[in-house]
């Protein structure tokens, strides 16, 4: 299992017939802490009228929310919900404080600013694949560790570390959906002798090719 986030918080101004519009991004692992990043703008930026949100959540995006702050329904929260949407990200919260200028932006306007702005804050951000990962450890001889760490490897299996004893054991760190695949190579490269033991799984950031 895998998915989109940002590697680091970010942010972006732009103006729009003399109102501005600053967007703050940042990377959040649940509801709390995205509320939190809300009130934290609402907090710094308290002369500002409007402080609108927009976040997903979890590996498969599953947790959505918006909020317009006062401006007419419609024309914030679900904008910047659909630049979240359209770039396939998640554990991602947007929040735009807006400073209202003296020009009448229209609910069109609105719209396409609160939009940008968020477009603008993800110029600034990199993006990354976070990847579930299984971590096995495998026991073999001592005079077959070597050559199972190598073509592990070059595989493209993690090798994260090996114990040795009057035994081998690699700890390695394999993306969930390739397990069965990992257990075929480490049958055959034993002879049957040794296998995969699961000990619990983690995440982590690769960069997007």
């Amino acid at each position: 299992m895998s998915y989109l986030t940002i590697s680091h918080d970010g942010e972006a101004e732009i103006e729009v017939s003399a109102s501005r519009f600053r967007c703050v991004l940042a990377r959040v692992e649940d509801e709390l802490t995205a509320r939190s990043v809300v009130e934290q703008s609402r907090r710094e930026h308290w002369n500002a009228r409007h402080h609108c949100s927009a976040f997903v959540l979890g590996s498969d995006r599953a947790l959505e929310r918006s909020h317009d702050d006062g401006e007419p329904p419609g024309t914030a929260g679900l904008p910047m919900l659909e630049v979240l949407r359209g770039l396939e990200v998640s554990d991602v919260v947007a929040v735009v404080t807006r400073w209202s200028g003296a020009v009448s932006l229209g609910a069109g306007g609105l719209s396409l600013a609160y939009a940008d702005a968020v477009r603008a804050a993800f110029a600034n951000v990199t993006l990354v694949q976070r990847i579930e990962q299984e971590l096995c450890d495998i026991t073999v001889d001592l005079a077959d560790a070597g050559r199972l760490e190598h073509e592990l490897r070059s595989r493209g299996t993690k090798v994260l570390r090996i114990d040795v004893t009057d035994m081998a054991t690699l700890e390695v760190a394999v993306p969930t959906i390739a397990i069965p695949i990992a257990e075929e190579i480490v049958a055959e490269l034993t002879n049957g002798t040794a296998a995969l033991r699961r000990r619990g799984r983690r995440w982590v950031d690769t960069p997007v090719s």
